[in-house]
């Protein structure tokens, strides 16, 4: 049990009513789940205001609430913290009350549009592999060792992120790797955490129904690394536009990774095909089961992390040669006629051509590139006819379906994507609203030797429709149809 001036430990405070000395038991900033002698945060959300829950959680038993605006009825024997922001407040809070875990380990946060699961999931299996005691924060799941915990947000609240790297510490793991949102910065979710190193993957169009321009999307992916310690290293890829921009006003250690441009860590593509990558690495050449050019990319940043934690060259090499693909990252299988189907979590413009890009660079031409995409409802429109118009220029037939409508109407998205289809690829195109269905037309359409890829969801094992889950997995139903189809 802390006392409350504890808990506030470096918390910026603008006044105070009532005793700090009080012994918090718990922190919360949901109202619901607050009890007896807690301390509740008055979080302003996109949604809700939880300034217009402190009476309802001083009545379940709260002890202590943090706010930017003190109430008008203040209950005696309950002190009130008045603070500028309560989302830093908290991040603040939940690592005090958590005894700062992230300083008894190295956390290495990975930022950038795509390529952050990959990377993050990646390091977390070398460094298992090289006999280290590693953690894992990523959008797929939590890992502590070899405990898994279920993810819900690609950069969880700071009370959850705290409260695994208290696990992580007490289990004796000595490097975490993180995926960092957009989200999450500018919902300071990673305030008060100390972080070894930073990665910048690259930055395309995403999130802008959150954020209200692309340059403020960019320059709170920014904040990250301009907040890093002087300890900490700042890996960026300067191939990117932005690569040098995040780079700007860090005082952590700079290096560069790039397959274009001079760099610290220089990576050229020598092979690409379906089986592999083969990469020359500053000299030295690495074989990878992964495919890509952005693959390419995630396996220098890779590379050089693992040289900046301090492991040897040869070892690095040697273990990323045996790292196979990240759930729902270009994962594939191969029937018995030789149709090959990719399941990619590609769901920005900038992945989705990615992915098309280095298909075609593979595939002969003789065969046909079917690909089934969608788009999430509730998010970004403006991503819609930009992904269609990719889907459909680069594939030799695009079937439009469902994503995640949320709660969306399914038809009303496909039709905002279909007005990105030029004139000329009209006739490419078939809209089919469920998603079963859309994936089976693909694979009757398939013949042998030609190439499906069913893009947007990936690792997501259901499905969201009227704010209803139902269980859809892409790849096992992908699998289970061929089977059933392709006899």
């Amino acid at each position: 049990m802390l006392q409350l001036k504890d808990i506030l430990y470096r918390v910026s405070l603008d006044s105070i009513v009532g005793s700090t000395t009080i012994v918090i038991n718990n922190i919360c900033f949901d109202s619901r789940k607050v009890s007896l002698n807690d301390a509740f945060v008055a979080i302003r959300g996109t949604q809700v205001d939880g300034h217009d829950y402190i009476e309802k959680a001083v009545a379940q038993g709260a002890l202590a609430v943090i706010c930017e605006k003190l109430p008008d009825n203040l209950v005696n024997g309950v002190t009130y913290v008045k603070v500028n922001d309560c989302n830093q407040a908290l991040a603040l809070m939940a690592s005090n009350y958590y005894e700062v875990p992230s300083e008894n380990l190295k956390l290495v946060g990975v930022t950038g549009t795509n390529g952050k699961t990959t990377i993050a999931s990646l390091l977390y299996q070398l460094f298992k592999d090289a006999g280290f005691k590693v953690g894992l924060l990523s959008t797929v799941h939590v890992l502590v060792n070899d405990k898994v915990h279920q993810a819900t947000h690609t950069t969880p609240d700071s009370l959850t992120i705290n409260r695994y790297l208290k696990e992580m510490s007490e289990e004796g793991v000595e490097f975490c790797f993180m995926e960092v949102s957009s989200h999450g910065i500018h919902q300071k979710r990673t305030a008060g955490l100390t972080f070894a190193g930073g990665i910048f993957t690259n930055l395309s169009h995403d999130h802008l129904d959150y954020h209200n321009s692309f340059a403020e999307y960019r320059d709170v992916k920014k904040v990250f690394f301009d907040e890093l310690p002087k300890s900490a290293f700042a890996l960026s890829n300067i191939d990117d536009k932005n690569g040098l921009y995040m780079l700007q006003n860090t005082g952590a250690k700079k290096y560069t990774y790039a397959l274009k441009t001079y760099a610290d860590y220089k990576g050229q593509v020598l092979e690409n095909q379906f089986s592999g990558l083969l990469l020359k690495l500053n000299d030295q050449e690495l074989w990878s089961t992964l495919i890509g050019s952005f693959n390419a990319y995630n396996l220098v940043a890779i590379y050089a992390t693992a040289e900046l934690l301090g492991l040897e060259s040869i070892e690095i090499l040697q273990i990323i040669s045996g790292l196979e693909s990240v759930s729902g990252r270009f994962q594939y299988f191969v029937n018995h006629d030789k149709i090959t189907t990719i399941v990619d979590y590609s769901h920005t413009p900038d992945a989705l051509k990615n992915v098309l890009e280095t298909i075609n660079d593979i595939r002969t031409k003789n065969e046909e590139l079917i690909t089934v995409v969608g788009c999430g409802g509730d998010r970004d429109k403006t991503k819609r006819p930009k992904m269609a118009h990719i889907a459909s220029a680069l594939s030799t037939k695009a079937i439009f379906t469902s994503d995640n409508p949320r709660s969306e109407d399914p038809d009303t998205i496909i039709a905002e994507m279909e007005a990105g289809v030029e004139p000329q690829n009209y006739k490419k195109t078939l809209s089919i609203t469920d998603r079963r269905q859309a994936i089976k037309t693909a694979i009757q359409l398939a013949q042998a030797n030609d190439i499906i890829l069913i893009a947007g969801k990936g690792h997501e094992t259901y499905q969201e429709i009227k704010g209803e889950r139902t269980d859809f997995d892409d790849f096992k139903i992908a699998q289970e149809l061929m089977e059933k189809l392709k006899k």
